[in-house]
């Protein structure tokens, strides 16, 4: 069943209040655990994938690219970015379409992110069958095009 969005009287949107910690986190296809907190719906297709996403120690992802735009806040952690060292604090913006840069963490770390359709390209986060608990990294979908 498709979510019913909620409306005032008046017909405008009301907010949508949501805890990663009473999502169950899913293992994606590089050993992280990813908590989809809102996310498109048929009702709802221009809703962002948002959420939260820890990578364990050792863990991270190859260099691939989205057509969709999103938004990183790292919780708390280290993750080395590309050349860059991304800390606690800190925020990505990552607009559309982009390349995102070969990422690992020795020690762990978790980010909110927030992914929404791209004003340019239109494209929109589908993770269907990305979040899967019976995978892990040796068999990820490597298809990092979407």
């Amino acid at each position: 069943t498709d979510k019913v969005i909620p409306r005032t009287a008046d017909g405008h949107r009301t907010c949508e209040v949501a805890r990663p910690d009473q999502h169950p986190g899913q293992i994606g296809r590089f050993g992280n655990e990813t908590r989809m907190v809102i996310h498109p719906t048929k009702a709802d297709p221009t809703a962002p994938n948002t959420g939260t996403i820890h990578y364990p120690a050792g863990t991270g992802f190859p260099r691939h690219r989205h057509d969709f735009a999103q938004i990183w806040y790292i919780l708390d952690g280290e993750c080395q970015y590309g050349d860059r060292t991304l800390r606690q604090g800190d925020i990505v913006y990552h607009g559309d379409p982009h390349e995102e840069h070969d990422m690992f963490t020795e020690a762990g770390c978790t980010m909110l992110f927030v992914q929404y359709p791209g004003p340019t390209t239109g494209a929109r986060p589908i993770y269907q069958g990305r979040l899967d608990k019976r995978a892990d990294t040796a068999d990820a979908d490597m298809n990092l095009e979407t």
